[in-house]
């Protein structure tokens, strides 16, 4: 398999699963503004939506949607702690959140990515952003160690990654204590580690 990703971006959480389930992968880093990747390739002829993460898993075989990545490489793995068992409520809690974090909480940030924002515009935008926090905060308030329980699962790499944008929007993380807490103990996390290594983040 190989995973093109872009460092920090969404394609983070892909890259911590990949590194989760153990089985061998390779990467190769792409320039989204370019849509050229660091072997030298035409990223729009590899994803012609031009965004990452984009995984390779079979001859000439592509799959786009972070979500759908999440799931699959879980899946493939046989791993059902990431991702539950298809048709139970557990899998369709990992669904829930993983449709959330990227319907609404990425959603938020994206903004504050993007050239000639107006200061008005930012702080409209860090507001959307504290109130899907708010939601967030909410969920983890049962002292809850993931997002649905007791087990990492994909949810967690997706919105582990989108929260920790927060520093770089300037975004104060301690105003919920338990996305703070919930980010501090995924960050420490031998995959995650290992994964946020391997792009230079750390």
């Amino acid at each position: 398999m190989k995973l093109y990703y872009k460092p920090g971006a969404c394609s983070l959480a892909s890259h911590i699963v990949l590194e989760q389930i153990g089985k061998p992968f390779d990467l190769d880093k792409v320039d989204t503004a370019a849509k050229k990747t660091e072997s030298g390739d035409d990223f729009l002829a590899i994803n012609p939506k031009g965004v990452v993460p984009t995984l390779e898993y079979a001859d000439g075989e592509y799959l786009t949607e972070g979500p759908a990545i999440l799931q699959f490489l879980a899946d493939s793995a046989g791993d059902t702690t990431l991702a539950p068992k298809a048709g139970t409520i557990e899998r369709a809690r990992v669904q829930e959140i993983l449709n959330f974090t990227g319907s609404a909480l990425h959603a938020a940030f994206k903004p504050m990515f993007g050239p000639g924002l107006s200061d008005a515009d930012k702080d409209k935008a860090r507001e959307n952003i504290g109130r899907n926090m708010n939601w967030l905060e909410g969920l983890l308030s049962d002292g809850r160690p993931f997002l649905t329980g007791e087990n990492f699962t994909v949810a967690d790499a997706y919105a582990f990654v989108v929260a920790n944008w927060s520093p770089r929007v300037g975004v104060d993380l301690s105003r919920w204590p338990n996305v703070a807490a919930f980010v501090a103990r995924v960050a420490e996390r031998p995959a995650v580690v290992a994964a946020m290594k391997s792009e230079g983040l750390i």
